[in-house]
C-alpha cells in the first residue's frame, strides 16, 4: 500500500490531525491512513472503569481550543447524539471516560477523508534513501508482513508501561499493569478470595485499588508504596496556565536549567500523585472498613521491593522498610502495576532513529524528527506526538495542547509539501494521488 501520510496509533492525537488534515488540507486528507493495533478506538482502553472521569475539561478536546465552531468538538457529539442536555445538568467540565472513548468513536465514523484502519499493528519503520542520502519515504511494516509506504510518518502511540526491574522476570500472568487492567482483571473469578499487591501511588493505582473492591470483593489488597502515603496533586490555576498551549513556545525557547526546573516543580501537578476526590473516595472506604473491623485492604508505605521470585504456587515479594532497613517477605497470588509508563522514547521511535543513524532524538518547535545531515532537506519527514515532555513541556503526553499541535503538524506538512516536491513516481504532493512505483 502506498500512501501520502500515514499516522501510526488511532489515540486521541492522531484523531485530532485526522480532523486538522479535513479541515485544514482536504487533499491530503484523501490520501491519508490511520492504522492502530487495537481493534477498536479507546482512551485508555485498560482504565475505562463506569466511575472514572477525565482529569482535564472537555473543552480541551480534539478540535475547540483550535477552532471552537468545529463539528467535530465535544459539544456537537453531545448534541449528535442526543445528550447534551443530561450533560449540562451533570453541571461538570469533566466527562466520564467511557464518555470520551464514545466521542473519539464518533469522531472517526464522522471523518469523510481520512481512512482508519483498526487491528494493524506496526513492527518496523525504515527510511528509504535517494543515492545522496536524502529520506524520501517511510516503509512500515506491519505484523501480518505487509508494508505501507508514506511520505509523511505520524507517530502517535504511547510509550511502553513501566514494569520495574526487580518484577521485569515474574511471569506475565501474574502482573498486570494499569494499561490492561479492565481486560486482565476479568480473566480472575471474582467469587475466589486472591491475594494481591498493589504497586505504585499514581492516580492509576488508586484507580484500580478503588475497582478491585467491586472487580475481585473477598481479595485480601495490599498497597505497596515507597511514599510516606498518598498526595493530592499540587495544581492550581497558576500552575494549569503551564498547561496552555501558548506555554509551548515558552518552554521550547527556554535554556536547558530552565526546562529543567519547569518540569521538576511541575512534576507533582502530574505523577505520582491522586485527584483530591479520589483521595476522598479512598479514605472514606478505608474509614468504614476500619469501623467494620476489616483489615484485607491496606496500605503498606515507605517499602521498597528489593526482591521478587515466583515458586510456582504464589509470587514472593520481599519488601524492605525504608525507616528501619526491616525485611519482611509478602505473598501474593498476583500484582497490580500502578507504575507508569517507561520514560524512555518508545521502541518504534528509538528503532528508527538507530536506522537513520542518529545520535540522538531531537524535534522541532513543530513536532518534526532532525533526520541528520543527510536527510535535510529531504522529500519525506516525520512527526512525534505526544512523547516530547522533554522539549515541549509537561502538557505534551495530555489532551491539553492536542487540538493546537495538530494543527502546528497539519500546517508544517501543507508548508513542506509547498517548499519540497515528491520524488518522481512516489505519492504525488500536489494531486494527492499514488503513482505506480516508488
Amino acid at each position: 500500500m502506498e500512501v501520502e501520510l500515514l499516522a501510526i496509533g488511532a489515540g486521541p492525537s492522531n484523531l485530532g490531525l485526522a480532523v486538522a488534515l479535513e479541515e485544514l488540507a482536504p487533499e491530503l486528507a484523501e490520501n491519508s491512513l490511520l492504522i492502530d493495533r487495537n481493534p477498536t478506538i479507546a482512551w485508555q482502553q485498560g482504565m475505562l472503569m463506569p466511575w472514572a472521569t477525565s482529569q482535564v475539561s472537555f473543552l480541551k478536546d480534539l478540535v475547540t481550543q483550535r477552532d471552537p465552531r468545529s463539528r467535530f468538538s465535544f459539544l456537537n457529539h453531545l448534541y449528535e447524539t442526543g445528550r447534551l442536555d443530561d450533560f449540562v445538568n451533570m453541571s461538570t467540565f469533566t466527562p466520564y471516560r467511557v464518555e470520551f472513548t464514545e466521542y473519539l468513536r464518533w469522531v472517526a465514523t464522522s471523518l469523510a477523508r481520512v481512512r482508519i484502519e483498526l487491528g494493524r499493528e506496526c513492527v518496523g519503520i525504515e527510511p528509504q534513501r535517494d543515492p545522496a542520502g536524502a529520506v524520501t519515504s517511510w516503509l512500515t511494516t506491519l505484523a501480518d508482513g505487509t508494508s505501507i509506504s508514506s511520505r509523511y510518518l505520524v507517530y502517535g502511540g504511547s510509550r511502553e508501561p513501566n514494569i520495574p526491574p526487580v518484577l521485569a522476570d515474574l511471569p506475565r500472568t501474574r502482573i498486570v499493569h494499569s494499561t490492561e487492567y479492565r481486560q486482565r482483571v476479568a480473566e480472575f473469578s471474582g467469587e475466589l478470595p486472591y491475594r494481591v499487591a498493589v504497586v505504585g501511588s499514581s492516580q492509576s493505582a488508586a484507580e484500580m485499588f478503588r475497582a478491585l473492591r467491586e472487580d475481585l470483593p473477598d481479595s485480601d489488597v495490599a498497597w505497596l508504596m515507597r511514599s510516606i502515603g498518598l498526595s493530592s496533586d499540587q495544581s492550581s490555576k497558576f500552575t494549569n496556565e503551564l498547561y496552555y498551549p501558548a506555554f509551548v513556545d515558552d518552554f521550547y525557547d527556554a535554556r536547558p536549567a530552565a526546562r529543567a526546573q519547569i518540569l521538576a516543580e511541575m512534576h507533582r501537578t502530574n505523577y505520582s500523585v491522586v485527584t483530591p476526590a479520589m483521595l476522598e473516595h479512598l479514605y472514606a472506604d478505608l474509614y468504614l472498613d476500619r469501623f467494620n473491623g476489616r483489615n484485607e485492604r491496606r496500605l503498606v508505605t515507605m517499602v521498597d521491593i528489593t526482591g521478587a521470585r515466583d515458586t510456582g504456587d504464589e509470587l514472593v515479594l520481599e519488601l524492605t522498610d525504608r525507616r528501619t532497613g526491616a525485611v519482611t517477605e509478602l505473598h501474593r497470588d498476583v500484582v497490580f502495576l500502578g507504575t507508569g509508563f517507561d520514560v524512555r522514547m518508545p521502541r518504534l521511535v528509538r528503532e528508527l532513529a538507530g536506522s537513520l543513524e542518529l545520535d540522538r532524538i531531537d524535534v522541532s518547535r513543530e513536532y518534526r524528527l532532525d533526520l541528520g545531515p543527510q536527510g535535510t532537506p529531504g522529500p519525506a519527514a516525520c512527526y512525534l506526538q505526544g512523547v516530547n515532555e522533554q522539549t515541549h513541556g509537561i502538557s505534551d503526553t495530555l489532551l491539553s495542547v492536542l487540538a493546537q499541535r495538530a494543527e502546528e503538524i497539519c500546517r508544517d506538512i501543507i508548508a513542506h509539501r509547498e517548499r519540497i516536491p515528491a520524488v518522481a513516481g512516489s505519492v504525488d504532493a500536489v494531486s494527492g494521488k499514488a503513482g505506480s512505483t516508488l
